[in-house]
Parts: C-alpha cells; sequence; structure tokens
C-alpha cells in the first residue's frame, strides 16, 4: 500500500465499536484506468463514501464519480463525458476471496474497490450522439435505413420473386 494515497484509510479508532462510523470524501487518482479506448482524465475520481464498523470488520458505501474521454465509436470524433457508480463493500481482517477486501495494519486500501467500480461504469462503445452515422455518410454507408428505399444488392435480386403464396 501507498502512504501518499488519500483512498488508503487509517481505522484504528472506528474498529474498536461495532456502529461507530464516519465520512471519507476525497479526490484521488487510481491510476491508468481505462477500458477499451475510453480513459479516465489522469485516473482522478471523487469519491463520497461512509465507512462505518460491524461486527467482524467495516462497510464501505457511497459514489464514486470520474471524467472520461474517448471516441465516438461510428465517427471517432473525440467525446467526453462524466460517470457515477454506487459502492458498496465489505473489508474484513480475514477476507474471503472475491467477496470481501483486506484489512492489513489497521488500514484499508480504497484503490482497487474504487477503480473497479469506475471500470466497470465506463461506457464500452459510446456514442457522440445517438444519430451518429459515422464518417461522411454518403462515401461510407452504415448499413442505416434511410427514408427511402434502397435497391439492396443485385445479387440477391431474383430473390425478390420469390413467391409463397398457394
Amino acid at each position: 500500500m501507498s502512504e501518499s494515497s488519500s483512498l488508503i484509510v487509517d481505522v484504528v479508532a472506528i474498529r474498536r465499536q461495532a456502529g461507530s462510523r464516519f465520512d471519507h470524501t476525497t479526490r484521488a487518482s487510481v491510476g491508468e484506468t481505462s477500458v477499451g479506448d475510453v480513459d479516465v482524465d489522469d485516473g482522478m475520481v471523487d469519491v463520497d463514501l461512509l465507512v462505518e464498523a460491524v461486527i467482524r470488520g467495516l462497510t464501505v458505501s457511497g459514489t464514486v464519480r470520474a471524467h472520461w474521454s474517448g471516441p465516438c465509436r461510428r465517427c471517432l470524433v473525440p467525446i467526453e463525458g462524466d460517470v457515477e457508480s454506487e459502492l458498496h463493500e465489505i473489508f474484513e481482517a480475514e477476507p474471503t476471496e472475491g467477496e470481501t477486501w483486506p484489512i492489513v495494519d489497521e488500514r484499508i486500501d480504497l484503490t482497487p474497490s474504487v477503480r473497479e467500480a469506475v471500470m466497470l461504469s465506463l461506457p464500452l462503445a459510446p456514442l457522440c450522439r445517438d444519430s451518429c452515422r459515422g464518417p461522411e455518410p454518403d462515401r461510407f454507408p452504415t448499413g442505416l435505413p434511410d427514408d427511402d428505399e434502397s435497391s439492396g444488392d443485385p445479387r440477391w435480386a431474383a430473390l425478390d420473386e420469390i413467391r409463397f403464396d398457394q
């Protein structure tokens, strides 16, 4: 764990009594965070979390926000947006792999769980607008239906003649 991260939280005092809680709000870097061509700007996220002591560990819940940028999947124009994700995690001294996170030396490292929440919220194939047809639609047809009837592929014209009426 890196000592400089504001996502590493000292939990000595809160673990002494179940039901104790405190808010943890910060802006921090979670490192390089991207899905495909979509990147979180400088890996920076805003977290607004509630840390609460429970019988066997801690629960962390709240909101994680980040700003992303990447290309439109159709026209490749640079676009950007914001994501917001809910975080609900459990931290234990003896974590269950894949289910809970560790408490190490009376500290919890929120970085992996925050990064995971942001990555799951990023758009996989963002669009600049719903009606985006891609680059130069007249030159590179997208296959989207137009208002006028298209003539279709002439190789399939013979199939237009088939009738299934008896």
